[in-house]
């Protein structure tokens, strides 16, 4: 069996949906076809995300500007 990967876009509807808590883990993996485990993996990884959606591009490390390669 080779491993499934999912889309970012896909990963953030399945936690948005566990965030609401309307359905169990267990309801949220047989509906998306997922374990329950994964459903509350990416969940936990949201959240420990959080914050960083609300951080200052100030707070960010900035990335050092490329080198301009000149000639031929």
């Amino acid at each position: 069996m080779t491993r499934r990967k999912f889309t970012s876009k896909f990963k953030t509807k399945v936690v948005l949906e566990a965030l609401k808590e309307r359905e169990t883990a267990k309801e949220l993996a047989q509906r998306f076809e997922i374990s329950p485990q994964q459903v509350n993996l990416w969940k936990r990884e949201f959240l420990s995300q959080a914050e960083s959606v609300f951080t200052k591009e100030a707070d960010l490390p900035r990335a050092r500007p490329r080198k301009r390669k000149t000639g031929c």
